[in-house]
């Protein structure tokens, strides 16, 4: 008989389980960036206007977005394995049914499914991590593989994508999901131990419905105002039932005792500055890929693979330029980190919208490179900002909603980039003037976050009475 396998060790399922979750971070992040780069195959393959383009992305982001935070709660109180594999089964699956999907309209409805799963995973994995290794030295190291596996996937996706949709087509993107995602859940299921929060936060579904009302009526009217017109009925419809979205937001969660997002936080300075610096950098991050993989495809005649290897040099910058952004918000805060992203991303769109359409390889490097610079450096000092000066028991809550803000911040993005894209079309544009007005938008958001590291990035106040300012749920 064959000697039975022995069970692993107490560090080696540590680092099994660590590769569990990293196997899901791996999915999402790709998820997030491949598809840019094969967003001209399916306009071809399956007759897709700019419009659908832009809801195959945002149906993703806008339900992510939603359920960050609510898939975390549910986690804790749940159990986070259980919630962890439901997650990697509704992203496997909706990651099989966008591979399948006849037509542009299914593809975004499956997009929905994966992104019910995809906000169980990320939250949820980090929290197993965190509950796994204990011991501090053994959890930042964890951390750290686990920043390093994010960086690397983004980086990296959109030369994979152009890759795969090269040799295989743009439904292969979604096909590499499912053998990740089978494995993922299996190995989960085994090695993956049950836990839950001592003391888990209430469920808030009265705010959880009312984000979700801002967020789609919000992406609807910017998305569709290029076809249907700003003043049409159902553009005028969405905008208001944002605006009375946002101020029930705002009064409801500010009188509730465990709010989904209070908004006493933004009472913070630093805390309101990381949040719209996080909505700045990732509006640029969304509709800079959203936009370049269309201009080098279709005004340039790249193929995907080449649209992925000039990406290169910025997935190079997203990956160096984290730890040294990291060094300086240890030493001198978030400011010069946030100044110096807003002052590349800012130079990135100008080079962008002032160069000729069929500029040489040297400055599309340069704008790439710029991009990278920036955003590389931006999310250490947008996470830092967000929890500096906190009350202990509102960290976790911070860094959470700085989270969802990326995720808003990318939606907006892909959304407005898009939709400026649009109408520049259908005001007679030509194909490779079009894209002019976007890179001003990407411009646009470089110099918020510029703005955001002048003026609300200074030292963070501590006062004692700060935490009494909270509401009474979130004390300890």
């Amino acid at each position: 008989m064959p000697t039975p396998t022995p069970p692993p060790s107490a560090p080696q399922r540590r680092h099994l389980i660590l590769g569990i979750c990293c196997c899901s971070l791996l999915m999402v992040s790709l998820d997030n960036t491949v598809l840019n780069v094969a967003l001209p195959d399916m306009k071809r393959d399956l007759h897709a206007s700019v419009p659908s383009l832009q809801w195959t992305i945002d149906a993703y982001l806008i339900v992510l977005a939603a359920l960050l935070m609510l898939s975390g709660s549910l986690a804790d109180r749940f159990g986070r394995r259980r919630v962890f594999q439901i997650g990697l089964g509704l992203f496997t699956a909706g990651s099989l049914l966008c591979a399948a999907a006849p037509d542009q309209g299914w593809l975004v409805a499956f997009r929905i499914v994966q992104a019910v799963g995809g906000s169980m995973l990320n939250p949820v994995a980090m929290s197993i991590i965190t509950n796994v290794f204990t011991e501090q030295r053994d959890r930042a190291r964890a951390i750290g593989v686990w920043s390093t596996v994010q960086g690397v996937s983004m980086a990296a996706g959109p030369a994979i994508g152009g890759l795969l949709v090269d040799a295989a087509g743009w439904r292969s993107i979604f096909y590499i999901n499912v053998p990740i995602g089978i494995s993922a859940l299996l190995l989960a299921a085994r090695f993956v131990p049950e836990s839950r929060a001592e003391h888990p936060r209430r469920v808030d579904p009265v705010g959880q419905l009312l984000v979700i009302a801002l967020l789609g009526t919000l992406v609807y009217a910017i998305i569709e105002a290029p076809t249907a017109g700003p003043t049409s009925p159902g553009i005028l419809g969405c905008a208001t039932v944002a605006a009375a979205a946002l101020v029930l937001l705002v009064w409801y969660e500010a009188r509730h005792r465990e709010p989904l997002i209070d908004p006493r936080l933004f009472r913070q300075p630093q805390f309101a500055g990381a949040v719209v610096a996080a909505i700045g950098a990732f509006a640029a991050l969304g509709g800079f890929l959203f936009l370049t993989a269309l201009y080098l495809q279709d005004a340039r005649g790249f193929s995907a693979l080449r649209t992925g290897v000039y990406l290169l040099p910025m997935a190079v910058m997203t990956i160096v330029c984290p730890p040294l952004s990291g060094r300086l918000v240890g030493s001198r805060g978030p400011r010069i980190p946030l100044l110096l992203s807003g002052t590349a991303v800012l130079a990135c769109g100008l080079l962008s919208a002032l160069r000729p359409v069929h500029a040489g390889a040297v400055s599309l490097f340069a704008g790439f490179v710029l991009f990278g610079i920036g955003f590389g450096l931006v999310n250490v000092p947008v996470t830092n900002a967000a929890v500096s000066g906190m009350p202990r028991a509102q960290a976790g809550v911070a860094a959470a909603v700085a989270s969802t803000s990326r995720q808003v911040g990318q939606a907006l993005g892909v959304a407005v980039i898009g939709a400026v894209y649009a109408q520049a079309l259908h005001s007679g544009a030509g194909q490779a003037a079009a894209f002019r007005p976007g890179w001003w938008v990407v411009a646009v958001c470089g110099a918020l976050v510029l703005l955001v590291g002048a003026v609300a990035t200074g030292r963070p106040r501590t006062e004692p009475a700060a935490e009494a300012t909270l509401p009474t749920g979130a004390r300890r």
